[in-house]
């Protein structure tokens, strides 16, 4: 898919793909790009939520710290490794979001768990996600879209679950899609351009 065909491109509601499939990253960003708003008026926002004292929950922070080391174009990056967003500190963080950023859109970022079948791979989807909810966590809900990444299973024990993630699975969907939301930042910074020197038509009144 090339650049100008992203612009065309109608998002679904959802899209999954898995991390060993060739083609993540192009789809996943392609995924992304599909959601985000044309105009500049809002400002773009990754939370990425988690904790890096537990392995599977680790995915967001891992995720906002190699955006950060990247440098990623446009988005304002929030939860990392030395500074994550958690269940202790996520009300705070949003407070903070909202009034540094006017009218935000928002991209959360974090781990679930699910079935089986489903372990190992990454989604795209339309709304706020839910953190804590794997641990019957009651927090509240964050996000316009959602990315997730399913890194282990669930319905037993769900803490220990994620404490006893495989490290090498968390760390590969942590590069997959640090770098579709990088690349979905470049294309937004492109259309950007694209749209701020695009000749105006002449209106006559």
């Amino acid at each position: 898919m090339n650049y100008g065909q992203l612009f065309h491109k109608k998002n679904s509601d959802s899209f999954r793909i898995h991390v060993e499939e060739p083609l993540r990253v192009q789809q996943l960003a392609s995924a992304v790009f599909s959601f985000l708003p044309a105009s500049e008026d809002r400002s773009i926002v990754i939370v990425c939520i988690g904790s890096d004292r537990s392995t599977g929950d680790s995915l967001g922070p891992l995720i906002g710290t190699k955006l950060l080391e990247r440098q990623c174009p446009l988005f304002s990056i929030y939860g990392s490794l030395s500074s994550p967003v958690h269940a202790k500190n996520l009300e705070e963080t949003m407070i903070t979001i909202k009034t540094l950023h006017d009218n935000p859109y928002i991209i959360a970022v974090d781990a679930c768990l699910g079935r089986t079948t489903s372990v190992g791979y990454m989604t795209v989807a339309d709304g706020p996600v839910k953190p804590g909810a794997a641990v019957q966590k009651s927090l509240q809900p964050v996000g316009d879209i959602h990315m997730t990444g399913i890194v282990n299973v669930s319905g037993y024990m769900e803490m220990l679950v994620l404490q006893n993630t495989r490290l090498s699975l968390v760390m590969d969907m942590a590069e997959s899609m640090s770098r579709a939301i990088w690349r979905a930042a470049f294309w937004q910074k492109k259309r950007a351009t694209t749209l701020a020197v695009a000749p105006q038509k002449e209106i006559n009144l």
